[in-house]
């Protein structure tokens, strides 16, 4: 194994000890990095921008940083940041041809917390065009592919901040989660995704889908490494009105859960009939695991969770619409030149956006037209309120809700291109943390032919703490399936 493929194969808390020891240089693992980007991402497609001389530039303070002894656990770890998340001097695009060359004059808080840490930004992932998605797919530059086979999606929406951790590409990187864009890539990519209760991470410089639904969040080789960026990622920030006042995620306890006596409830509406009866088999087979190691596992019925997909494609467009309606080549966007003011925003909006993304638009401008809006958008708030309130109960009972991440494991590139609402099933498991505002995480825990398998474990709102410390119990009861792929 050359010197690059074992620095890249580490794990963040591995590169962190090193760079602190002084084993490794911020600038030799920085460009371990980006050297493996320029050989193996053609094939990968993880990420849309690359800047050599910026992360270069950035590890070499960070250095400095280690050289003081004024370093934290990310400092001088280089971290991969999806494209809906602003970046100084580095094109944010959403995957969309409607911003192609913008050019953020901020960074978004997140970003910010990082390089005050001293963490070097690597460059931008591909996505779903606006997070719009679960396979990448509807990026409108390139497709991101599963470094577990490369004929199969990684997940969407945050495909390739999955498969850039997954093939080794980045040690930590970011994603958005709206309706389980981070869960869902980790599951079928055999990493951790996280996804903090909502307003606990910034989302100052997210590039908005649907307000009251988004999440940035850490993906990570483990558990460990996911809660170390998350970690560094939240805490109360003043220039988002939803964000919460609280302080960061604290990882003092992180180590120190256990499955003795850990109460887990198991709605029975998670395993629908669409799902991979393979994958059902193995979950199964791991809560039986979880059992025999002390963990309790009950059945429950939470009946609204059969109304999820139905609901979040309802108020998801809805805020899209209302969000996505600035990109219109006059106040945002590439402007197509056309005659008059409706010529050109027709023009701009027809060429700038994809497929999905006008999709999406029209159903929320639906659900919002007057004569449809209570009919449909209230109606659908109050399946939200009362899915919330279900969960909240079931919560004071339980640690935890335990179900599977996906109901299949990863799909072929293309294979559901004639049945877009199967794509949208896939989000049937993760959409209620999204609905709920509640933190959820996903970790690998078998195999289905080769391909992960994720399990998904849902705390109550502000147990982002003791979610963690689970997710790490959890996966040390797993440490035997744990393995990557027969990477390039």
């Amino acid at each position: 194994m050359s010197n690059q493929e074992t620095i890249t194969s580490l794990s963040a808390a591995d590169l962190s000890a090193k760079l602190k020891a002084k084993e490794l240089s911020a600038v030799e693992v920085t460009t371990a990095f980006l050297d493996r980007i320029d050989s193996v991402d053609p094939t990968y497609g993880a990420f849309l921008a690359v800047d050599r001389e910026k992360a270069i530039a950035e590890a070499e303070k960070a250095q400095s940083l280690l050289d003081s002894g004024d370093a934290g656990p990310l400092t001088g770890v280089p971290v991969a940041i999806k494209d809906n998340i602003s970046t100084t001097g580095i094109e944010t695009t959403c995957a969309s041809k409607i911003l192609k060359g913008y050019v953020p004059p901020f960074d978004a808080t997140v970003v910010s917390m990082l390089k005050a840490q001293g963490a070097v930004i690597l460059g931008k992932t591909n996505l779903d065009e606006f997070a719009m998605g679960s396979s990448t797919e509807t990026s409108a530059y390139k497709l991101t592919r599963n470094p577990w086979d490369t004929t199969r999606t990684p997940g969407g929406s945050s495909g390739g901040s999955a498969a850039a951790v997954a093939g080794n590409l980045a040690p930590l990187s970011l994603g958005s989660d709206t309706g389980g864009s981070i869960r869902l890539p980790a599951s079928l990519c055999g990493i951790v995704g996280f996804k903090p209760t909502y307003g606990r991470c910034s989302r100052y410089g997210l590039i908005a889908f649907g307000s009251s639904l988004d999440q940035i969040g850490p993906f990570g080789k483990n558990v460990e490494d996911a809660a170390i960026l998350a970690a560094a990622t939240t805490g109360h920030d003043a220039m988002d009105s939803t964000s919460i006042q609280s302080p960061g995620i604290d990882l003092s306890g992180l180590k120190e859960g256990s499955l003795k006596g850990m109460k887990l409830a198991l709605p029975v509406e998670m395993f629908g009939d669409s799902g991979d009866p393979k994958v059902a088999a193995l979950i199964q087979d791991a809560l039986d695991r979880l059992r025999a190691a002390g963990a309790t596992v009950t059945e429950v019925s939470i009946e609204e969770i059969k109304y999820g997909v139905t609901t979040y494609y309802i108020i998801a467009p809805a805020e899209a619409s209302s969000n996505l309606a600035r990109f219109d080549g006059i106040r945002y966007g590439a402007r197509q030149e056309s005659k008059g003011h409706i010529g050109l925003v027709e023009k701009t909006r027809g060429e700038g956006f994809g497929h999905e993304v006008k999709a999406r638009i029209m159903i929320g401008t639906y659900a919002l037209s007057a004569g449809y809006y209570d009919a449909f958008y209230t109606k659908a708030q109050q399946v939200r309120a009362h899915m919330r309130e279900k969960f909240l109960q079931t919560f004071q009972e339980f640690d935890f809700v335990v179900s599977p991440t996906s109901p299949v494991t990863a799909f072929k590139l293309g294979e559901f291109d004639a049945d877009p609402l199967a794509m949208k099933l896939l989000d049937y498991c993760t959409i209620p943390a999204n609905m709920i505002g509640a933190p959820a995480i996903s970790l690998n825990v078998g195999y289905s032919d080769g391909l992960p398998v994720g399990l998904q474990l849902m705390g109550a709102p502000m147990a982002d703490e003791a979610l963690l410390a689970a997710a790490y119990a959890v996966e040390r009861e797993f440490a035997d399936v744990q393995h990557t792929p027969q990477l390039l």
